[in-house]
């Protein structure tokens, strides 16, 4: 069913007197997370390196990276290019049996080369939400094909983000974001983020029942928030104890945003099934997946009469996975892993000078994403405003928080003119 919306919308707006109506002109394209009567987007034409440009020719630093995603800058001719030559031989066929396409297996070998996991294989899919519903799946699944069938629960944490299909909607920490969807999956069980001992209790509650603890390494989109002191080390001894396999959703930090390919390398704890999209093309073609663990995948193998039944229409599709190649060529030749601890450092410093002079309350982050808690009375809305008025674009998430993860080429002093705008904003709020 396709949802068209009719530009003569209409809405009822509360005056003195008689109540009456003011026609809104809106858009055919309903937005995601926006109000449906929003009028009033800028529209964003192009982009080079870390700078876009509307179609009014104002520029912003583009402080998010898009959304959390562009590593590698936009603009990039070499992977534009890529594309043009993979479309003129082979644009798209399906990956269901019996075919595949030499450039899906070309990525899936390179891809399992920086893996966190070893002798790991990749899931193909679209998108961050089809990767953690699938991780889900893959490990209610195998614990079936282990002879566990009774092994459904899967437990997630509050504050964290898993994409807005059914299955990661089940598994948010993010209340608004469940609100009005009806009954959500069954057997998906939360817990307070970074609470080791909650941790703990749920799962002697649930005994042989679990599947899977799915967690954020760092926590993106609830307001960036990297794990306690040995709270990924004690998940993965719980895990180990109760015979559940840990899922890591690293769509936001892997691909080096963290200093590292993956959030798993960086806290040096072994995932079992680790989620991936963004980055891994830098959002030039939609792309996502699964790196399934050994554990995982043992299971999966074991019955050579064993059919596997999901996937989507575009999983290893070869546009997606040429844009994923020539991207990793850039992170690798630029060292952009490498600079995402420069980033950090410098993008660090400034806010926590805005800490320092008692203008933000906290400032939370690791590697190359970060984020400010504003003080009370201050509109992180607000402050995202003030800062796009003055060209530079950051991420209002929550009550409080304005959030900053930029392409992994942003120069310093573009990172310095990030700050700059945060302090202006701030001080004029």
């Amino acid at each position: 069913m396709v949802l068209i919306l009719l530009c003569n919308f209409t809405l009822s707006v509360a005056a003195v007197g008689p109540p009456t109506t003011v026609p809104v002109m809106v858009s055919a394209f309903l937005h995601p997370f926006a109000k449906p009567t929003r009028t009033d987007f800028r529209s964003i034409v192009s982009g080079r390196g870390s700078i876009v440009t509307d179609s009014e020719g104002r520029e912003y630093i583009d402080a998010m990276a898009s959304l959390w995603y562009c590593a590698v800058g936009h603009g990039r001719r070499e992977i534009a290019d890529s594309l043009a030559n993979q479309a003129s031989t082979l644009a798209g066929y399906s990956t269901f049996d019996p075919f595949t396409n030499e450039v899906v297996e070309e990525l899936a070998e390179r891809l399992v080369a920086i893996s966190p996991m070893a002798d790991a294989r990749v899931f193909f899919c679209s998108s961050g939400s089809e990767a953690v519903d699938t991780a889900m799946k893959l490990a209610r699944l195998a614990h079936v094909q282990a002879g566990h069938p009774e092994r459904t629960v899967i437990i997630s944490r509050q504050r964290g983000y898993h994409g807005t299909a059914y299955g990661g909607t089940s598994a948010q920490g993010i209340p608004p974001n469940r609100e009005g969807y009806g009954p959500l999956v069954g057997d998906v069980v939360q817990v307070p983020a970074d609470d080791i001992e909650a941790l703990a209790t749920a799962m002697s509650h649930h005994g042989d029942t679990i599947a899977a603890v799915l967690v954020e390494p760092v926590q993106g989109a609830g307001g960036v928030f990297p794990p306690t002191e040995g709270y990924l080390e004690g998940v993965r001894r719980l895990c180990d104890q109760h015979g559940a396999f840990l899922i890591y959703d690293e769509v936001i930090s892997g691909f080096g945003r963290l200093g590292h390919w993956f959030a798993a390398h960086r806290f040096g704890v072994r995932p079992d099934l680790v989620t991936f999209a963004k980055a891994v093309t830098s959002g030039y073609v939609p792309l996502g997946g699964v790196f399934v663990g050994p554990s995982v995948r043992s299971a999966l193998e074991a019955d050579p009469s064993f059919f596997l039944r999901t996937g989507f229409t575009y999983s290893g599709h070869p546009l997606a996975c040429r844009a994923a190649l020539a991207n990793i060529d850039i992170i690798e030749r630029e060292g952009l892993v490498e600079r995402a601890h420069h980033i950090g450092r410098r993008l660090s410093a400034g806010l926590h000078s805005l800490a320092a002079d008692d203008l933000v309350a906290e400032v939370r982050g690791d590697g190359a994403v970060w984020a400010v808690a504003q003080k009370p009375g201050v509109d992180p809305m607000a402050i995202r405003d003030r800062m796009l008025d003055m060209g530079v674009i950051t991420r209002a998430v929550g009550a409080d928080t304005n959030t900053f993860c930029p392409p992994l080429v942003i120069t310093d002093a573009e990172l310095d003119r990030v700050v700059d705008a945060l302090t202006q904003a701030i001080t004029t709020a």
